[in-house]
C-alpha cells in the first residue's frame, strides 16, 4: 500500500485514490520567460518518479501540467511587472515569441531528463474564458472586491485560509512584505484579475495602447488574469473538483496554493484536491540558488561540462524528496560515475523478455511487479523512498541471481527510475580490434604461465578503457571501464 505525506494535514497517510484504478494529478509548470534551473526540475522529476510508481502499481494516471504564459508577476504582493512581458521589454521580442521560446527550451530539457509527458498540457492564455467565469462565481458568492489596479480575492472571507501552511491569517498579516498594495483589504489578499491600465482608463495614444502585449476583455475592464486562478480553472476542467493529488515545490505551499485552495473551494464548496505533496529545495553547495549569485544553473550548464543530464536525475534519486539536496560538481560526478557504471552492467545483461514500456497506463494488476525485488517496491510505497530503493537495485546487481533475472528486473526498476537502461539491456558494444588483439595475446600468456607479461597486457587493455576478467577454460569477458 502506497503511503504519502499528505502537506495538508502533516502527515504519512495511505493513498486512496477517487477512482478504483484512475489518478488525477495536477502538478505546476514553468512560467515560460527563463530557462528553468535545475532546482525546478528536481520538482519535475520527483513528479516523475511519483507518477511512475503509481503506473508500476497499476494504476492510470491522468497527469495536468500547466504552462504559465502570462500573469505571473515578479512581485509577491501582485506588484510589479509581468514575468514575460518584462522580458519580451529587455530583448525586444514579442511576449507571445518569449513564451514560445522556452517553453519549446523547457520541452526539449524534459525530454533529455526522461520525463514522461503530461497528459493534457494546458496552456494560460488558452484558458481566459474560464478563468474569468470562475472569477465570475466567486464574484456572486462575495468572495471579490474591486480596487483601481484589479480584482481581489478577500480571504477574510475564507475561514480556513492558511490551512495548507498552518499559518493563520493574522500571522500572514504580521509577516507581510511591504511592497503590498495599500488598497488591499488584507496583505493576503491576491488578485484574481489585473488591470492593464489603473481605473480602467482609455488609452491615451496609440502608443501608450501597445504597452501591454497580452491582455484581454473582461466584465470588469481591460486586462490579464492573476497568477493563481490559472490553475483553479484548468485543474477542474480537466480533473474535475476534488481530484487526488496536487504536487509542487515547498516554495508554493504558503501563497501559491494556499491561494488555488482558497479560490478553488470557495467557489465550489468542495476540497481542491485530497492529497498535496512537496519537496523540499535544491541548495548549491550548502547555500541558496539564485541568479544574483551566478548558481542558477541550468541542464545547459550540466551539458557544458560534459554531464549526462540523466546523471543529474541519477543524483536526484540519492535524497528523499522531503529533504533538502545539496548540489555540487563533486557530487554530480559521483551520480555521472555511478550512472556509468549501471549503464555498463545493463549492456551486458542478457535479457529474452518483453517489457512494459516506461508509463504506459497498464490494468491494475499485481503481475506487472513481478520482476522488481520486494523491498524495491515496499521502498516506493513508503512515501517514495528512492534512496533506498536505489541501495536495494545495487543490492540485487551485486546478488547470485542469472544476469537474465537481473536484466528483468532492472528494466522494471528503470520503469520507476527512468534512467533509460530499458533500451541499452541486451545492447552490443563493438570492442575495438587492438583491444581484443591485446586480449588474446594476454590469454596466450596466460596459459604460457608468463604472468608478468598477462599483466602488462592488462595495463595496455584497461588504458584503452576496458576492463578483461578471466573466465574458466581459457576465456575471457571484456567490458567498458565505468
Amino acid at each position: 500500500m502506497l503511503k504519502v505525506w499528505n502537506t495538508l494535514r502533516r502527515s504519512l497517510e495511505e493513498f486512496h485514490s477517487l477512482k478504483d484504478d484512475e489518478v488525477g494529478l495536477y502538478t505546476c509548470g514553468p512560467t515560460v520567460y527563463n530557462p528553468v534551473h535545475l532546482g525546478n526540475f528536481r520538482s519535475y522529476i520527483f513528479e516523475d518518479i511519483l507518477k511512475r510508481t503509481l503506473v508500476l502499481l497499476g494504476y492510470r494516471v491522468k497527469h495536468v501540467l500547466n504552462i504559465t504564459d502570462v500573469g505571473h508577476l515578479v512581485g509577491d504582493g501582485d506588484v510589479g511587472e509581468d514575468k514575460i512581458e518584462r522580458e519580451a521589454a529587455k530583448t525586444g521580442k514579442s511576449a507571445w515569441d518569449i513564451a514560445k521560446e522556452y517553453e519549446a527550451k523547457f520541452l526539449k530539457d524534459a525530454e533529455r531528463l526522461n520525463l514522461i509527458p503530461p497528459s493534457i498540457m494546458p496552456h494560460a492564455t488558452e484558458h481566459i474564458t474560464e478563468q474569468i467565469d470562475l472569477i465570475q462565481v466567486l464574484e456572486k458568492k462575495g468572495f471579490t472586491y474591486q480596487t483601481s489596479d484589479g480584482i481581489y480575492f478577500d480571504t477574510s472571507k475564507f475561514p480556513e485560509y492558511g490551512k495548507l501552511s498552518g499559518q493563520k491569517l493574522e500571522e500572514k498579516e504580521a509577516g507581510a512584505r511591504v511592497e503590498v498594495n495599500q488598497e488591499k483589504r488584507q496583505p493576503s489578499d491576491f488578485a484574481l484579475w489585473k488591470f492593464s491600465y489603473p481605473n480602467g482608463r482609455s488609452f491615451d495614444s496609440a502608443q501608450d495602447a501597445l504597452r501591454r502585449q497580452m491582455e484581454w476583455a473582461s466584465p470588469w475592464g481591460v486586462g490579464f488574469p492573476g497568477w493563481h486562478i490559472e490553475c483553479s480553472a484548468m485543474s477542474v476542467k480537466y480533473l474535475g473538483q476534488p481530484f487526488d493529488l496536487h504536487c509542487s515545490g515547498i516554495d508554493h505551499i504558503a501563497v501559491h496554493h494556499e491561494n488555488e485552495i482558497a479560490q478553488s473551494e470557495a467557489a465550489f464548496g468542495r476540497p481542491l484536491a485530497n492529497y498535496w505533496m512537496h519537496n523540499e529545495f535544491l541548495l548549491i553547495n550548502g547555500g541558496r540558488m539564485g541568479k544574483s549569485l551566478g548558481n542558477a544553473y541550468t541542464l545547459d550548464d550540466l551539458v557544458a561540462k560534459k554531464f549526462d543530464p540523466l546523471a543529474f536525475r541519477y543524483y536526484c534519486l540519492g535524497t528523499h524528496y522531503r529533504q533538502k539536496m545539496n548540489f555540487t560538481w563533486e557530487g554530480l560526478e559521483g551520480a555521472g560515475q555511478a550512472l556509468k557504471k549501471l549503464q555498463t552492467t545493463a549492456r551486458r545483461l542478457l535479457v529474452g523478455a518483453q517489457f512494459i514500456a516506461p508509463g504506459s497506463n497498464g490494468p491494475k494488476d499485481q503481475g506487472v511487479m513481478n520482476h522488481a525485488p520486494t523491498g524495491f517496491i515496499h521502498a516506493l510505497e513508503d512515501d517514495l523512498n528512492t534512496s533506498q530503493a536505489l541501495a536495494i537495485m545495487w543490492e540485487m546487481l551485486k546478488s547470485d541471481l542469472s544476469d537474465e533475472d537481473k536484466g528483468l528486473a532492472v528494466a522494471k526498476i528503470d520503469e520507476v527510475f527512468g534512467l533509460g537502461l530499458s533500451s541499452i539491456i541486451g545492447q552490443s558494444i563493438e570492442v575495438p580490434a587492438e583491444v581484443t588483439r591485446l586480449a588474446e595475446e594476454r590469454c596466450t600468456a596466460r596459459g604460457a604461465k608468463d604472468w608478468e607479461k598477462s599483466d602488462q597486457l592488462r595495463e595496455q587493455i584497461e588504458a584503452f578503457g576496458w576492463r578483461i576478467e578471466d573466465k574458466n577454460r581459457g576465456e575471457f569477458e571484456l567490458t567498458p571501464v565505468s
